[in-house]
């Protein structure tokens, strides 16, 4: 299926790795022209040279940032270098590092403040210096305008543990739906994608972190995972970055306001 979004522009935060990396990867072989960011400088140089190459794209085509999203000043100055260097916007994903890990005596406030303003406030800032360029793009002759927001399925099922996570998601759900309200006229979908258990470096880190904290290993706490979902499997980046490419692209111009869960089937709600 052509996802009609070739010469795109799009914006990915977050996408040094993991899957902000793989939701870039997979927007470039569909023909965008992807600008990505994280905090450290060369760690988005290295990622853009080898999402090129894995796309098998022109390197040009690739835009790498150094933006800390958690900084209003830094992140409209990313999402303004993105649009001028590529004529425009038309594609937001909003995504970044996960929050640690801990029950509720393990979090200092300062810790609740740093989560909340990493995995909540940076959508915010995100959205709001995106949307100039995104309703120019949705108004023009042939108009296209998306956001979407990785969150996580802790926002549906709370996780035990992931305190921070299952706050500060679900706070990303509520603005999500509120905005796809209000853009909704303008012709801009906004819609938020719910990974589940997805085979990342950071579930590599959680897995181990779980397996030294009780005993078990890192094997058995995946596999604990698989079997709470449907397929029985954990999954593949690249499964949850095709979802991701179509809610933003112009076949899905009429899906908006949707919390989607890539999860294999372990979310249990029936809508």
């Amino acid at each position: 299926m052509d996802l009609g979004i070739k010469g795109r522009t799009a914006f990915v935060a977050g996408a040094s790795s993991g899957l902000g990396y793989a939701v870039a990867r997979a927007l470039a072989r569909e023909g965008c022209r992807v600008a990505i960011c994280s905090r450290n400088e060369e760690r988005i140089a290295h990622a853009a040279g080898r999402l090129a190459g894995e796309a098998g794209v022109d390197p040009g085509s690739v835009l790498p940032l150094a933006c800390d999203v958690t900084s209003e000043e830094a992140v409209h100055e990313a999402i303004d270098r993105a649009a001028a260097q590529f004529g425009g916007l038309h594609i937001l994903v909003t995504n970044a590092g996960g929050p640690p890990p801990g029950y509720i005596d393990d979090l200092s406030i300062e810790t609740w403040r740093g989560g909340i303003e990493l995995n909540l406030v940076s959508v915010i800032q995100l959205c709001r210096a995106a949307l100039p360029h995104l309703r120019v793009a949705a108004a023009s002759d042939d108009p296209h305008g998306s956001i979407l927001m990785i969150t996580s399925i802790s926002a549906k099922r709370p996780i035990p543990s992931l305190y921070l996570s299952n706050a500060t998601r679900a706070g990303v759900q509520g603005f999500a739906k509120t905005l796809s309200e209000e853009l909704g006229p303008a012709g801009i979908t906004v819609n938020t994608i719910l990974p589940g258990y997805t085979r990342t470096e950071r579930l590599k880190n959680l897995s181990e972190r779980l397996a030294s904290a009780s005993g078990r290993s890192a094997e058995e706490i995946e596999a604990g995972w698989a079997e709470g979902n449907a397929l029985r499997r954990i999954a593949d980046p690249e499964e949850f970055a095709a979802a991701a490419a179509f809610l933003v692209s112009k076949r899905a111009t009429y899906v908006t306001g949707v919390g989607f869960p890539v999860d294999g089937g372990w979310s249990k709600h029936v809508l």
